[in-house]
């Protein structure tokens, strides 16, 4: 099992939107999650000293290979509509490595 965190922002003229939208993930959304090897998975929402509204992701995958099980998460229709819907909502970092959406977050403890 590997543990995953991610940063993003949310600008407030989202907030209430995307918190609708996570009060009630579609069923599809969640089935494609789980067949994707993922478990134990949370979004938290914080304001910064910054004034800005950040969303942190994490989740465990209990797969094999991440890389495969993400390629077919992103060739889903449903999971591509619900991205649709909630990534215009949504802040990327500016200082992302290429390829992210999400930020991702070090690991730097962990205490079972």
């Amino acid at each position: 099992m590997k543990r995953y965190a991610s940063i993003i922002g949310l600008p407030a003229e989202g907030m209430a939107e995307y918190k609708r939208l996570h009060a009630a993930v579609w069923p599809d959304v969640l089935a494609m999650i789980r067949r994707c090897h993922i478990r134990n998975y949370s979004i938290y929402l914080r304001r910064m000293p910054d004034g800005k509204h950040y969303l942190f992701s994490y989740f465990e995958y209990i797969g094999s290979d991440y890389a495969a099980d993400m390629a077919v998460m992103a060739a889903d229709p449903t999971t591509q509509e619900w991205w649709k819907v909630c990534m215009p909502l949504q802040a990327p970092l500016v200082d992302r490595a290429q390829g992210e959406w999400w930020a991702n977050a070090e690991e730097v403890f962990h205490c079972d």
